[in-house]
């Protein structure tokens, strides 16, 4: 049995106060309150590094049926992208204190209470995304009775350095090697480039990689604003005149632009679900993805020798640059898809054919 839920309030910066049942962990939280669409996968998003101070509200009714599964070390098809809980917070219509699958080991508030993450439910989560949609992601607290916290903005802490490993890890595989620079990492991209037979050595966020025996390089997803991560540009920049395969994802896009010469901006509510449409440039395709992301490249200020890849088809933000002669590229949705559907994996096959 589930232990009665206590009284709470979400309040936002316009001064919306929003009251809820609270389950999971009984405290005050702060963040950056964005929404998600999709309509599974709460295990995948919540333990995504790039959610990092963020609250997070899923706009499906019910949230938690399925359970949380257990965790089964490194194996692969786990749903956990990190080590733990991620979001600051949870808010959700209703969240479903029992669960049935085959896999789960444990409920959706219970896995709260262990990771000491508060979830607010019985919220109209329509409404509340519509007014994040109107007025843009803003920042919000949710508060447990006379607790109260001050608001805290993510853009202004370096949130990458608190996600990114610490050391240099290595993944033993083939021949070919892989620098991933850790800004966030989901272990769904490791899972992938490790399916593909090849040795990966991942690095944190600020590590001076060029010294390292490598093929190619993948810079990952993360949270924050990518202007933050001065080092890592810095890195980026010189790794580019070695000529070797460059691959950014998310806010690895975002940095690999920066790198670049062009420049980044916050989006109004930003891109969070699994069916964001992307047009690739030159052709008639139309790629359904993954998302999770608040800012975004602006396209226009892309120099010499880069090119737009990928179009949002919803809004015509971009989605994607490539360098017209050199093995550079760049994805601002997730083509290890995971959760959402498999549609833009072969981009990693793409990647790694310009491996020499």
């Amino acid at each position: 049995m589930e232990r009665q839920p206590a009284v709470a309030r979400l309040v936002l910066e316009d001064g919306t106060t929003i009251a809820g049942r609270l389950f999971g962990f009984q405290k005050s939280v702060a963040g950056e309150v964005v929404f998600n669409t999709g309509m599974v996968g709460y295990p995948e998003a919540l333990t995504d590094p790039s959610y990092s101070g963020q609250i997070l509200v899923l706009t499906y009714p019910l949230i938690g049926n399925y359970g949380v599964p257990g965790r089964n070390g490194e194996s692969a098809g786990t749903p956990f992208e990190s080590e733990k809980i991620q979001v600051s917070g949870l808010i959700v219509s209703e969240l479903a204190p029992g669960y049935s699958h085959r896999t789960a080991c444990s409920s959706l508030p219970q896995w709260l209470r262990d990771e000491g993450i508060p979830c607010l439910a019985g919220v109209d989560t329509r409404a509340l995304t519509k007014r994040l949609r109107q007025q843009g992601s803003m920042l919000g607290k949710i508060l447990v009775g006379k607790d109260d916290v001050p608001f805290s903005d993510p853009d202004r802490l370096n949130l990458v350095a608190a996600v990114s490993v610490g050391e240099r890890v290595v993944y033993p595989g083939g021949e070919r090697t892989v620098v991933v620079v850790d800004c966030g990492c989901k272990s769904s991209i490791i899972e992938n480039l490790r399916a593909r037979g090849l040795t990966v050595i991942r690095v944190p966020w600020d590590y001076d990689f060029l010294a390292e025996d490598f093929d190619a390089v993948v810079v990952s997803n993360g949270p924050g604003d990518p202007k933050v991560c001065d080092a890592t540009v810095r890195n980026i920049e010189r790794a580019l005149r070695l000529n070797r395969p460059i691959l950014g994802i998310c806010l690895g896009h975002q940095l690999l632009a920066l790198a670049a010469g062009a420049t980044t901006y916050k989006l109004k509510f930003g891109h969070r679900s699994h069916n964001q449409p992307c047009l690739e440039e030159g052709t008639r395709r139309c790629l359904i993805t993954s998302q999770n992301h608040g800012f975004a490249v602006e396209s226009a200020s892309l120099p010499e020798g880069w090119e737009p890849w990928f179009t949002n088809a919803n809004d015509g933000s971009n989605e994607g640059i490539r360098h017209r002669t050199r093995p550079f590229l760049g994805v601002q949705f997730h083509p290890e898809g995971a959760p959402g559907p498999v549609d833009s994996e072969h981009l990693f096959d793409l990647f790694l054919s310009r491996i020499q």
